[in-house]
């Protein structure tokens, strides 16, 4: 009886160790966070305004006389 209560011991701490983790590391759901994400992205797919201001291309190479 007694290595079953262990057990039982075990089982909980480790299901309520788990909701814990699960509970603190989870994506959060709301609208504004969507909003955000959505906004991080289209940031890190967008040009460099710097690159686009330039007057020349970038793949133009100058030589010297």
């Amino acid at each position: 009886m007694t290595g079953f209560v262990f057990l039982l011991i075990a089982f909980a701490l480790s299901i309520g160790g788990s909701l814990v983790l699960w509970l603190r590391h989870r994506d959060p759901t709301t609208l504004d966070h969507a909003i955000d994400e959505f906004q991080r992205e289209m940031r890190a797919l967008a040009p460099d305004a710097e690159r686009s201001q330039r007057s020349e291309p970038t793949s133009r190479v100058r030589r010297e006389p």
